[in-house]
Order: structure tokens, then sequence, then C-alpha cells
């Protein structure tokens, strides 16, 4: 079985429904929990996933392993290892490999919100798994990618955020929201968050109405990546 590794930022922002999925698919998944004192590997083996978190992909001063997480992936891209950042992880590639990402103009993105396909989505080995589009998917962050790197190809859009997917190289992928979030992680989220009870419960209950529709579209996206480490 091939090895994955996976950096996870914080405890509340872990794998999700990805860690049955690419199981499933074949991989096994490494977790490196820097928050937690554990080391970032200086190679990533099979593969490469980082998950997403409350940091600032900026913040090094506060979350000390940030600089050597984005010089793993710089590598991995460079070395063509299948690489995949979500969210934190999506803005860590970014700027690793000289793109931009600032705070978001547009205010906070979250809840389950639509992604639209981009042209160059219907030949990309992840995105061609995926049904028609446009696809709905779980959203939380107020960081937005603003440039990307040179030759990025972009694949997805949204209304709020331009900048939602993109391939870098030919094995090298940035989603900026949460396929793997659960509708029971999303609630962990808005949980300790300063927002008006109300809104939370309305967001909440709109994840989970729409989970179904989050597993069908995002489970072939996962096995598409595993397919991109187990294929060698």
């Amino acid at each position: 079985m091939r090895e994955l590794i996976v950096i996870e930022h914080e405890a509340e922002a872990g794998l999700g429904f990805f860690a049955g999925w690419l199981e499933g698919a074949g991989v096994r998944c490494e977790v490196v929990r820097p928050y937690k004192g554990e080391p970032v590997p200086e190679r990533a083996g099979d593969g490469l996933l980082v998950l997403g978190g409350a940091a600032s992909a900026w913040d090094d001063e506060g979350y000390g392993w940030l600089p050597a997480t984005r010089a793993l992936m710089a590598r991995s891209v460079e070395s063509g290892v299948p690489a995949l950042g979500i969210c934190l992880g999506a803005q860590l590639m970014t700027i690793a490999c000289g793109g931009t990402v600032e705070r978001g103009a547009a205010g906070l993105e979250i809840g389950a919100g639509a992604i639209e396909p981009l042209p160059e989505a219907a030949d990309d080995p992840l995105f061609a798994a995926l049904p028609a589009g446009p696809w709905r998917a779980v959203q939380y962050h107020y960081d937005a990618m603003t440039a990307l790197p040179a030759g990025a190809v972009r694949l997805a859009t949204g209304s709020q955020y331009p900048n939602q997917a993109y391939r870098l190289g030919e094995r090298a992928w940035a989603v900026q929201f949460h396929p793997e979030a659960s509708a029971g992680i999303f609630a962990s989220w808005t949980g300790t968050s300063d927002m008006d009870p109300l809104r939370v419960a309305e967001l909440d209950a709109r994840v989970r109405e729409a989970e179904p529709e989050l597993e069908a579209t995002w489970r072939p996206f996962a096995e598409a990546f595993a397919a991109q480490v187990t294929s060698g």
C-alpha cells in the first residue's frame, strides 16, 4: 500500500471523509501533527496532502512549522510527487510556488457554496472524475489566493472568490474549499466561532442537508487523487 504524508495543522481540521476514501482506494495515510511537535519531513515519498486550519499562510511566527511545510510543498511540486493542498494547504502551496495570498477583500466565505468548473477541468485528472458541475463544497476561509503561481491552470471558480482550484505542473492541485469536511466537522468549526447563533444554526443545517451531495461529489475526487499516488 502506498503511503501519503498528511500535514495536519490542528486537531479540528483532520482528514474527515478522506480518511476512509483514501484507505479504500489503496493509500495509507501517515498523519504528521507539527502542532504537537512532530517534525515536517524533508520528502513526501509517494504523495503529499496538506490540510486546512485557522492559520494564515504567512503567519510563520504564530505557526512555526509553516516554512518547512511550504518548502516541502515546493519540493514536491518540483519533483512531480502527487500533492494536494486544501484551504490553508492550497494557500501554502500558492505562496511556496510564487503566488500571492492575502486577507480576502470579500470577507468570510462560509457554508455549502457553489463551485463552478472552468473548461480546463474537463481534462484534469482529478476534476474530470466529478459529476457534472456546478458543485457544492464546504467553505470556511477569510484569506484568499489572489495571484496564482506562474504556469498554474485554473480549474474552478466561484462568485465570492475567483480562484477556487488550480493545478500546477502535472500532479499538484490546490483547492480553496474543503472536499474532506463532513457536516460534523463543519459544525465543530462554527461552534467555536463568534457568529450569531441563528446564523450558525442556518449554516449548519444547510451543510447537513447537502452532505449526501457532498459525499457523492468529492469521493471520486479523493479516489482520483489516490490513483495519482498509487500510480507510481
